[in-house]
């Protein structure tokens, strides 16, 4: 099994304040959402409506069931009812808060139900028409949901009550299902593109503790060991918790991009793969550094791009990645750099395409952060990919991946207030 990192570097994620942290944690996972937005318009392109489909049930098939799986490891989520598998939603970029508003009940341990209040997926794709609502809603969502219980319980059965196309039109929620155990049900296996995706690194990747450097003011919990809640409130979570559940949002989104990048070569070649996969890539890191300096409260400036970068789903988790950075003396470049011995690059993610295109993907973020960005590659004897960054005169225009990224709606959307958590009981 990996050991964290191949430099022994210390995660950025420790340096963050408790706040910062709990206040990452929805960001990230309305990221990990938005991937799919960044790469849909690729494989329209090159395949299609049925293959853009076939493409995202295997993404999804090949990730969720061994990312649930670490997420409920690095929580204490024990168990294998349906409120287990409930949690693990909660923690999933597929149920990002709020953009995508996942209710639940639960009638006893192996019945349950839940129903989206808001789905933010179905906002983007309705005004598309009904074929577009049908293969998301159901296509993908039949052999997906299912994929993602399995890592609980192998004989959970997710079952849809209604979905759209809605009818009749405005209809709320916008789908409702209900999830039971079958003791009787043929034990679900893992899907073929999860058996693929197992031999990636990331699958048994071990992270060292968390040290973090603000305790104060942190929240109580230190695991998910207790009831469901109705929401998460990320700020009453301990520092460490929050660290530990970064590093595994990080790590679905990683997850994702393998089972994209396979899922995609099994049907063409590999050129065609890299080349969708870095379509991909650029896409969600622009829009991604966009929200994260927002998030952040960052500048444009040599230090702001530095705060964004560290935490950025290029750079993250740094042990996995192999990721550094450092500011000039003057503060006006930022020299950045990926140790290629990292775990990421042994696997089929971003990273070993992440020189691709004269570095596109690390330009497509450091823009989102100010357009006057330039990078510049630093010629290496293979052991890095380096980059130095500096301010330029003339803005860039923003490139065509992250702008067709930029049209869903999760780009631009604002979580709202706080709600109060509430514990689920059996009804």
């Amino acid at each position: 099994m990996p050991a964290a990192g191949p430099t022994g570097s210390h995660d950025p994620l420790d340096s963050l304040g408790h706040a910062t942290l709990a206040r990452l944690v929805p960001e990230l996972l309305l990221i990990g959402q938005l991937i799919d937005r960044a790469g849909m318009p690729a494989l329209l392109g090159e395949f299609g409506v049925d293959g853009m489909r076939d493409v995202a049930i295997e993404e999804w098939q090949a990730a969720s069931p061994h990312y649930t799986r670490r997420m409920k490891t690095a929580l204490g989520i024990t168990g294998d009812g349906v409120a287990e598998i409930f949690k693990g939603f909660q923690l999933d970029v597929g149920a990002p808060p709020e953009f995508m508003d996942f209710r639940y009940g639960v009638t006893d341990h192996d019945h349950g139900e839940f129903w989206l209040d808001h789905c933010g997926a179905l906002m983007d794709v309705e005004p598309m028409g009904d074929r577009l609502v049908t293969t998301m809603c159901h296509d993908i969502e039949d052999p997906t949901f299912p994929a993602t219980a399995l890592a609980t319980n192998p004989r959970a059965v997710v079952e849809p009550i209604h979905r759209p196309p809605r009818s009749p039109e405005g209809r709320t929620p916008h789908c409702h299902w209900t999830v039971r155990i079958d003791p009787d049900a043929e034990p679900a296996t893992l899907p073929g593109p999860a058996v693929e995706a197992a031999s990636s690194r990331l699958i048994g990747f071990r992270f060292a503790p968390p040290a973090p450097g603000d305790t104060a003011g942190q929240g109580a919990l230190d695991d998910y060991a207790g009831p469901l809640l109705t929401d998460l409130v990320f700020s009453d979570f301990t520092s460490a918790a929050l660290i530990r559940i970064l590093r595994e949002v990080y790590l679905q989104m990683h997850l994702l991009a393998v089972g994209f990048h396979q899922s995609v070569r099994r049907r063409s070649d590999a050129e065609t793969a890299d080349r969708l996969l870095a379509y991909q890539a650029t896409g969600i890191a622009g829009v991604a550094a966009g929200r994260l300096r927002d998030a952040l409260g960052a500048d444009g400036g040599a230090r702001g791009l530095e705060r964004v970068l560290a935490v950025h789903p290029l750079a993250g988790p740094a042990a996995y990645t192999g990721f550094s950075s450092e500011v000039s003396a003057d503060g006006a470049s930022l020299a950045v750099r990926w140790d290629t011995r990292a775990d990421g690059f042994a696997d089929d993610t971003w990273l070993p395409l992440l020189a691709r295109d004269g570095l596109r993907p690390l330009a497509a973020a450091a823009q989102a952060v100010d357009p006057r960005w330039t990078v510049e590659r630093v010629p290496s004897d293979g052991s890095g990919v380096e980059a130095v960054l500096r301010l330029g005169d003339e803005p860039a225009r923003e490139s065509d991946e992250v702008a067709v990224t930029r049209i869903s709606t999760g780009a631009a959307f604002t979580f709202g207030p706080t709600r109060t958590p509430l514990p689920i009981t059996p009804v």
